[in-house]
């Protein structure tokens, strides 16, 4: 497989090999970066620690996942830990969101919603809520995933996320969106 050979290239140091994985990812994982930050370069920065901590810890990388799931790890984390340094609990998201949000059963919200509604509501989730929302509707991890990342267990993610959709429902549906009476 050529990316298999491009990643024992980069774990070889080689420059070129890395180009071209920061090419092939790197568009993907600034969309990822920004949907945890709001801010464009703070985005980029991001970028560009989490492919340096890649390229210096590509020995690890076992191939049990693919090198993008790997990667994208990694800028979560990143992400994570920038919005903790910053205190910014501020999270931008596109509208994907709403579509996702829409395609699970348990959700009757009014159509009338906006993204900014949305947005909005994201914010006020309490950290441990917004974190564990945004990682399993947003960007598709699973319980097991988010657990390691954020370092819990996995009926601790499964608890988080019922009560964190539960609290992002009710805000979406209350008088604060007009919404309520």
């Amino acid at each position: 497989m050529l990316q298999s050979n491009v990643v024992e290239k980069c774990k070889a140091n080689d420059r070129v090999a890395q180009l071209q994985l920061y090419r092939k990812y790197c568009d993907g994982m600034y969309i990822v970066a920004m949907r945890f930050v709001k801010n464009a370069d703070d985005a980029e920065d991001i970028l560009q620690e989490s492919f340096i901590k890649a390229f210096e810890k590509i020995h690890q990388f076992k191939g049990d996942v693919t090198f993008g799931a790997w990667l994208k790890r990694i800028v979560v984390n990143k992400s994570i830990d920038f919005l903790k340094s910053k205190k910014d609990k501020e999270v931008s998201l596109d509208d994907s969101y709403v579509q996702v949000v829409a395609e699970d059963d348990n959700w009757n919200v009014p159509v009338t919603i906006t993204i900014a509604q949305v947005r909005c509501a994201i914010n006020e989730l309490q950290e441990k809520y917004k974190y564990v929302v945004l990682m399993f509707l947003v960007e598709g991890y699973d319980h097991q995933e988010i657990a390691e990342v954020l370092d819990i267990s996995a009926s601790a993610c499964r608890t988080r996320l019922s009560r964190g959709k539960g609290h992002l429902k009710e805000l979406l549906k209350g008088k604060k969106y007009g919404t309520g009476s």
